[in-house]
């Protein structure tokens, strides 16, 4: 979370404190649990993923629209059988594209991974569990990470990182951690589908060792610092 992000997380925590507390003084009368007060869940992590690094924005507009259209069909301004019919096909089309969108500008990092593979590959997988490696003083060069209703962290702080590392991770109800050493580049390809993908590090120019990571999360996360 960068921190534009921390802000307005920060502010609509803010807001919904001081709300509760005047209605509970009885200065005020907001009512929080309005119809389809549950499309905030949706609305606001999307929103503000608008604003974060690291995220893909098509897939958060993705997760933005939907809220919004279920939002609308609870008020009774759109017809819920309407869109009962149409959600799914809608969600596959919008996915299409936000897969497409992502290629299309990143195709670099999705090629550099996976030329990576023929380096040899290891394969750290969680299904309902969780999986925690690290890295010290080995010589790291590419890694398929898998979070399936699981956990995954990956510290390769202190790995031996020669000139380029490959990363494919892909969390589907799940979370990924990927902690890199100080001072390396690091390229991102993110498709995040009610998810979200996070980088917070810094590129250094002057370094040329760079990690290039194709990262997928279906209503998952990862986590890159």
């Amino acid at each position: 979370m960068n921190k534009i992000g921390k802000i307005l997380w920060g502010l609509l925590f803010v807001l919904l404190g001081i709300v509760i507390g005047t209605n509970a003084l009885g200065l005020t009368n907001i009512n929080i649990f309005f119809n389809g007060w549950w499309t905030m869940f949706i609305i606001l992590p999307c929103f503000i993923g608008m604003f974060e690094g690291g995220g893909s924005k098509v897939g958060n507009l993705i997760g933005l629209t939907i809220g919004i259209i279920l939002l609308l069909a609870s008020n009774g301004i759109l017809e819920f059988d309407i869109i009962i019919k149409l959600i799914i096909p809608i969600i596959f089309v919008l996915i299409g594209l936000s897969m497409i969108f992502n290629e299309s500008i990143k195709s670099e990092i999705s090629k550099k991974v996976k030329e990576g593979k023929k380096e040899g590959q290891e394969s750290i997988i969680a299904t309902f569990s969780a999986q925690k490696v690290d890295k010290d003083n080995e010589e790291f060069k590419s890694a398929e990470l898998e979070a399936i209703f699981g956990s995954v962290m990956l510290n390769l702080r202190n790995a031996n990182i020669s000139n380029e590392a490959y990363i494919k991770s892909t969390s589907i109800f799940g979370g990924i951690e990927i902690i890199v050493p100080s001072g390396v580049n690091v390229k991102v390809k993110s498709t995040p589908i009610f998810g979200g993908v996070s980088n917070r590090c810094k590129n250094q120019k002057e370094n040329e060792k760079t990690i290039y990571i194709d990262a997928f999360s279906l209503f998952g996360g990862v986590d890159i610092k």
